[in-house]
């Protein structure tokens, strides 16, 4: 049988939820039900040029401005490739959310690439180029979004140079919500105003916490789960971006949550519950207290244990 090599690729990478309230830069999880679409097509011309940019998110048309080319540029010239990439963007994922906006089309963009190259990219190669694009809109080279967008469900990332990252298991029931409301948050702001010193017990408090999120998802121990989903550090530094966050985090609470905190740098917001919660009750509680502070958003119901970027369509040369 003929290898025929592939002359384009389409791949789709999924929002994330990142920090995931006890486990700032080094947690996140992958939702279901939005994403973004990228299409990549070897050209004659060398280099990486975007044909096209489609979707309710404006993005940079400049391939060194924008996230999801950012990192091909890089690897273009690491491979010497002796063709050229075109891309077609397609973006499902709103910028300034707090749902891995940037690392979605980076992510999408470094797999649909790998799939027409004629050698494609180990893990930690995907990794590495998809962390250049997040950098180019984060100023910063985090894995909290790349690494559940590539991977699928709820991954800590141990350390980014070199690549280790470790997926969490996460009982099969549980849910997640994540409500957007109609804010930005710039996220170099949004770091820009964390305080760079901790206070010891806080420290103690929010290790033990995230030892105790993780312990609890290894022993399926939802109460334990519950008890220890608190952000001590950066929630409280955040939280005064969010018009009516603590009524929308309480109203997440009285539904049944097990815990409710800031996705990302924010605006958007995620609760975690059992699936003999109403997650859709959940959903609409906490719009609904958006909507009393004067805010809109809207919602989604999502498994954690979602997908991971993935190949949706090929063209063969």
């Amino acid at each position: 049988m003929i290898d025929m090599k592939l002359q384009a690729a389409t791949a789709t990478a999924p929002a994330t939820v990142s920090n995931v309230a006890v486990g700032f830069d080094i947690l996140g999880f992958s939702l279901s039900g939005l994403g973004d679409r990228v299409t990549v097509r070897r050209t004659d011309t060398r280099g990486v040029h975007i044909a096209e940019l489609t979707g309710e998110a404006p993005v940079p048309d400049d391939p060194e401005q924008n996230t999801a080319t950012a990192g091909l540029l890089a690897l273009v010239d690491d491979l010497e490739l002796d063709f050229g990439l075109s891309l077609t963007i397609e973006k499902g994922v709103p910028l300034h959310s707090g749902l891995g906006g940037s690392a979605a089309s980076a992510v999408a963009a470094v797999v649909a690439t790998s799939a027409v190259l004629d050698r494609p990219l180990t893990l930690p190669e995907r990794f590495h180029y998809a962390l250049l694009g997040e950098q180019r809109a984060c100023g910063k080279r985090r894995g909290d979004n790349i690494a559940p967008a590539m991977l699928g469900g709820l991954i800590l990332v141990r350390s980014m140079d070199p690549f280790d990252v470790l997926r969490i298991p996460v009982p099969h029931d549980m849910g997640a919500v994540v409500v957007h409301p109609k804010l930005e948050v710039d996220v170099r702001r949004a770091r820009q105003i964390l305080s760079t010193e901790i206070d010891l017990d806080d420290f103690v408090a929010q290790s033990a916490n995230l030892a105790g999120f993780i312990g609890g998802c290894f022993r399926d121990d939802r109460k334990l789960i519950g008890r220890s989903l608190q952000d001590l550090v950066v929630e409280p530094q955040r939280s005064h971006l969010i018009p009516g966050f603590a009524e929308v985090k309480q109203a997440a609470l009285d539904h049944g949550a097990l815990g409710c905190s800031i996705s990302g740098a924010g605006p958007a917001l995620f609760a975690l519950h059992d699936f003999d919660i109403d997650g859709e009750a959940i959903r609409d509680a906490m719009v609904a207290a958006f909507e009393d502070a004067d805010v809109e958003a809207t919602g989604l119901v999502s498994p954690i244990n979602s997908m991971g970027a993935h190949i949706v369509e090929r063209v063969e040369g």
